[in-house]
């Protein structure tokens, strides 16, 4: 089979055609054909690479997900992807869930429905998402079958003291509120790439994933599971990120609607858009920036290192607790894979549980697979490349092949 897969986020989408079958083992699927969309909304950066390795770079007016969808169509159907059903599926990433879906599902009006009534819950992704899906249904029909894969559902079988929220069981019940979680794909695609690098039966597993991107997350994983995540209701909950400032006194929306004489929704975007790293360094999101800026004595900028450094660190500590030890811990997303400069930072300090990173080799290994800690090390520490698009694909075609048994 062949799937394409649309992974957005809030600015960008990648794409990706897989090929597999339910056979196929981990790790082994065909990547036919890539790209991605950057910088949506505006004068957009797009770089499409054939099967032949030859790629198509271009700037083009891209003004939403949907455009940047069909601007995708046009382009694969040059290769003549889109003839003679050579897709047999699409495969979307969703962020948020909610209390609807609890495992890859076909998608039809009632679907697209219900992600459209929840996306106030992750402002910044279940939108462009919808943009792309109402483009692809535009353009194919019901020609090819659509699947949504959801980032909660990795997550879905912590225990209630870790999902539930210390409030009055009524409104939780009422308002389904509780600990989502999000990232679930990437986390789900470290563990299974950790238990294949280190053949371990992902029943006997006991790790700390860390997604450090843009947007970031930690999950304490134990025997294949989730059993706590760093994210909650929506993905502002939890470590500091590019722009959201994660964990912060639940006043604080009331406090600077009051103070500054905004809405409870505008204080929200606040802490959505323009904080985190880019709240506290005054200068950019980009860790690659902050660093740079660093270097040449920016005082604001090692400070929201040090700050997001420190609230990973303090993350591990609590997951280690949670799971009484761990065998292992896995950095990902942009920053995890690409900056040895902040995993050091990150790791320094808890030689105590015997989580000790050899720098030879952590400066060694950037956006490459890598073990990072010292030989004799306690606890391991690994790098592992996130890919989205395999686990999607991967669920795409379990949903297609369950639901034509159906």
């Amino acid at each position: 089979m062949k799937i394409l897969v649309f992974n957005c986020g809030s600015s960008t989408l990648k794409f990706k055609v897989v090929g597999l079958d339910q056979d196929t083992p981990f790790g082994q699927e065909q990547e036919l054909v890539w790209g991605i969309v950057e910088k949506i909304g505006g004068e957009a950066m797009l770089k499409f690479v054939d099967e032949t390795g030859s790629s198509l770079e271009e700037t083009a007016s891209i003004p939403d997900h949907g455009r940047a969808a069909e601007r995708v169509f046009d382009w694969l159907g040059t290769l003549g992807y889109l003839k003679s059903k050579e897709i047999d599926g699409v495969g979307y990433r969703v962020v948020h869930g909610g209390p609807h879906f609890f495992e890859p599902t076909l998608i039809d009006d009632r679907v697209l429905g219900a992600i459209e009534a929840i996306s106030h819950l992750a402002l910044l992704h279940n939108h462009p998402s919808l943009k792309a899906i109402r483009a692809a249904r535009v353009r194919f029909g019901s020609e090819i079958p659509m699947v949504g894969v959801f980032d909660t559902t990795f997550h879905l079988n912590m225990p209630e003291r870790a999902y539930r929220y210390p409030i009055p069981l009524e409104l939780t019940e009422k308002h389904h509120i509780w600990r989502y979680g999000f990232h679930g794909i990437a986390h789900q695609y470290m563990l299974e790439r950790y238990a294949i690098m280190t053949s371990t039966p992902l029943e006997k597993t006991r790790i700390i994933t860390l997604q450090l991107g843009s947007g970031c997350s930690a999950a304490a994983i134990q025997g294949g599971c989730s059993i706590d995540t760093s994210m909650g209701l929506t993905p502002l909950e939890g470590l500091m990120m590019g722009t959201r400032s994660g964990d912060v006194d639940p006043h604080l929306p009331n406090f600077l609607a009051q103070r500054e004489g905004i809405s409870l929704g505008e204080a929200e975007i606040l802490l959505n858009t323009k904080s985190g790293l880019l709240g506290v360094s005054g200068l950019s999101q980009d860790m690659r920036e902050l660093l740079e800026a660093e270097s040449k004595g920016n005082e604001w900028a090692s400070l929201a290192i040090e700050m997001f450094c420190y609230r990973v660190k303090k993350q591990i500590g609590a997951y280690l607790a949670a799971l009484g030890g761990a065998e292992a811990i896995i950095f990902g997303g942009g920053i995890g894979e690409n900056s040895p400069t902040v995993r050091s930072r990150i790791c320094a300090g808890m030689e105590w549980c015997g989580m000790i990173v050899d720098e030879a080799r952590n400066e060694r290994v950037i956006g490459i697979e890598g073990k990072i800690n010292i030989e004799d090390g306690k606890v391991h520490i690994y790098v592992i490349p996130v890919d989205e698009s395999i686990i999607i694909a991967r669920n795409t075609v379990r949903c297609l092949i369950k639901s034509a048994k159906a």
